[in-house]
């Protein structure tokens, strides 16, 4: 498409709500996505190391593997 102007683009024929609506809820969605994302990997990083000294602990491993399973 071609616009006559920068305002012309902007206003996307007077659907410019819409539209930049449109791609300002899918950015928050994909931010907010991000955001999550990268907090579940450092929770389960966390939890991962956690069992691994459980595990090195040895005996006292179940008790530790109890408590991050809880």
């Amino acid at each position: 498409m071609q616009w006559e102007s920068w305002s012309a683009f902007w206003n996307m024929g007077g659907f410019a709500f819409f539209v930049w609506g449109s791609y300002g809820l899918a950015l928050l969605l994909v931010v907010g996505e991000l955001i999550l994302v990268t907090r579940r990997r450092r929770d389960t990083v966390r939890r991962l190391l956690r069992l691994r000294r459980a595990n090195a602990a040895g005996a006292g491993g179940r008790r530790a593997f109890e408590e991050i399973v809880e």
